[in-house]
């Protein structure tokens, strides 16, 4: 069996299940605030993958300079920066984790075994250079990469197998047509909540949530960028100050005016579309930038 058909038992194995559920309810009961600083919801996408280069950068520039004995106290600094590094990497990718699906959390379990393993190797590591055993803080440093380099293998999978992190909102947004859409009436619409509309894709309609509020409608891309939760079974809400459409499935709010998050756990923004008024009827369709 493949290293990837290994993993996708993995996930589909129930046998950590007992210890994710209460690791992930901590999680969750974070302060929403500090939570959206971890999602990177400020940012406008997932803060994790920006700090982990940190560590990982670092330990893996300490594994070369260690391999030069003149350059060995260089790679014991860069050692030092990974493991100070690694706390706010591991901070935000918990915050994203206890957000994801199943499968998703199950793997990212054993990722986050692997790295506190690895991180530990390297404290290790630390400790016996200090001592002046280069030696044995060598040998630490090079098995924390290698498990370090195990768990990236599980990361990647999980983003780009897995799809935990990308904008499911730009995916759907690619299969949609790049023409006007007839969305119909506006008299069609309800005020003031979303509703659901479709526009032609690749072999399917794609779905589309829409609101109305007066004379004006706005319309995104129906499959919410965190996971594709249906959006126009969500609601329109006042967050922190901006009107927003919010997810059904995990609370994420996307500002009804541009489509940026105004609370995680989505770090994406919303697909939304460009509209316009047609004898009374609505049209859209994706703004060129999407196209």
């Amino acid at each position: 069996m493949g290293l990837m058909g290994f993993l996708d038992r993995w996930a589909d194995a129930d046998t950590l299940d007992g210890a994710i559920e209460p690791a992930r309810k901590a999680v969750q009961s974070l302060p929403s605030g500090l939570k959206d600083v971890l999602h990177g919801t400020w940012l406008g996408h997932s803060l994790h993958p920006v700090l982990v280069q940190v560590p990982v950068g670092s330990w893996v520039s300490a594994g070369i300079l260690d391999a030069i004995p003149a350059l060995r106290p260089a790679a014991t600094v860069l050692i030092g920066t990974g493991v100070a590094a690694a706390l706010p990497a591991a901070a935000t990718g918990a915050a994203d984790w206890s957000e994801q699906a199943t499968g998703v959390r199950r793997l990212g379990a054993v990722h986050a075994v692997l790295n506190t393993a690895a991180l530990g190797l390297y404290v290790g590591s630390l400790a016996a250079r200090a001592k002046g055993r280069g030696t044995l803080g060598r040998v630490l440093s090079y098995a924390g990469l290698g498990v370090a380099g195990s768990s990236a293998a599980i990361g990647g999978h999980m983003s780009y197998a897995q799809s935990a992190g990308p904008s499911h909102a730009a995916t759907a947004a690619r299969a949609l047509t790049s023409d006007w859409i007839d969305l119909g009436p506006l008299d069609d619409f309800p005020e003031g909540r979303p509703t659901l509309r479709t526009g032609p894709g690749n072999g399917a309609d794609v779905p589309l949530a829409a609101v109305r509020r007066g004379a004006r409608v706005d319309v995104f891309i129906g499959a919410c960028s965190h996971l594709s939760g249906p959006l126009h079974e969500g609601t329109v809400e006042e967050v922190r100050g901006h009107a927003c459409l919010v997810c059904p499935w995990h609370d994420s709010a996307f500002d009804l005016d541009n489509g940026q998050p105004r609370r995680g756990p989505a770090a994406n923004a919303q697909e939304k579309l460009e509209v316009r008024m047609e004898a009374g009827r609505v049209m859209a369709r994706l703004p060129s930038h999407q196209r």
